[in-house]
């Protein structure tokens, strides 16, 4: 049984470009191809595709919303976000979304086959700049994030004051302080205050208000 593909991208080229492509494959049917979000979800409705390919940035409502929209009507529709843009923000949008896969219009031919065979399958195909793109930024945030906010204001505090006026400040007890900087040094990998206030300007901390 062949899978049943269907585009959507404003551009002509890019949509003839891809027809071609999957037209040539034996077990892939294109089944329709929209140039708008509105035109696509509609399309969708009518077609029912296996898997979508779709482009984010469209007039009208756009990939993202399209993509939203496809996936609540028919949750077995596989959707694909093809754009040219690797960030990170946009990635999580898209899987957020509903989306299985992201994948990039300058991929091989070949690649973008795979991704569309990965995804008929049940998979997240996922482009390697793309992942690359996730993992940077994941890693990036990922060590203020290891703190809860409380800890955030304690660790902040402790660079300019004592227990006892942190206590005061945020209401707590000594105690509770203390046991809040002992969890900070186990969590961010340092053995005190002068260490941790190191650790704290080296990512940005001091600079936050929250």
């Amino acid at each position: 049984m062949r899978t049943r593909v269907m585009l959507v991208d404003d551009h002509l080229s890019v949509r003839m470009g891809l027809s071609q492509i999957l037209e040539a494959q034996e077990d892939l049917e294109l089944v329709g191809s929209a140039s708008n979000g509105e035109g696509g979800v509609t399309l969708a409705a009518e077609q029912n595709p296996d898997v979508v390919l779709m482009d984010l940035s469209m007039p009208g409502i756009g990939g993202i919303e399209a993509i939203r929209r496809i996936v609540k009507a028919r949750p077995e529709t596989k959707v694909v976000a093809l754009t040219s843009f690797a960030e990170p923000a946009d990635i999580l949008s898209v899987i957020n979304a509903g989306a299985v896969g992201y994948m990039l219009k300058d991929a091989e031919s070949d690649e973008l086959l795979r991704g569309i065979r990965a995804a008929a399958r049940g998979e997240s195909p996922l482009a390697s700049r793309a992942a690359s793109a996730v993992i940077a930024a994941f890693v990036e945030r990922r060590p203020t994030e290891q703190l809860t906010k409380r800890e955030r204001e304690v660790l902040i505090l402790a660079t300019t004051m004592v227990n006892k006026q942190i206590a005061r400040r945020l209401g707590i007890s000594e105690k509770t302080v203390k046991t809040h900087l002992s969890n900070i040094f186990q969590r961010i990998g340092v053995s005190d205050r002068t260490q941790a206030a190191l650790w704290a300007e080296r990512h940005g901390l001091l600079a936050r208000k929250d």
